[in-house]
């Protein structure tokens, strides 16, 4: 399950955030998972449960925005977000197309709790 080193990487650049910023807990992880970035929702839910208790992130909600398919057509030169996971352009059928979102996985924003550091 690659959902656990993800998770591991993800608590650690969160840990480094708060430690820069001087919080001493965060308090929201909020990410954005693309449909494409082979990364189960349910499974990184429950790393994220599971390890963030030995992290500065231990009350932390974690919040996932699920990033749909976006391609552009090379050769109708359209864009769209096909309903499908298929990267064939829903408007000419072309297999020349090009992904531009929903691939991957980002760390959108972090909130802190700075009551303690005042």
């Amino acid at each position: 399950m690659h959902e656990y080193s993800i998770v591991t990487a993800l608590l650690e650049q969160c840990d480094n955030l708060a430690r820069q910023h001087q919080a001493p807990a965060v308090t929201r992880v909020s990410i954005k998972v693309g449909v494409l970035s082979g990364i189960e929702p349910s499974l990184l839910q429950t790393a994220f449960d599971t390890f963030k208790l030995d992290s500065l992130c231990q009350q932390a909600e974690l919040e996932m925005h699920i990033q749909p398919l976006a391609l552009h057509c090379r050769d109708c030169n359209t864009d769209s977000l096909p309903s499908e996971r298929a990267i064939i352009c829903p408007h000419c059928g072309s297999f020349n197309t090009q992904v531009t979102d929903g691939e991957d996985m980002y760390l959108m924003q972090l909130e802190f709790d700075m009551a303690d550091n005042g």
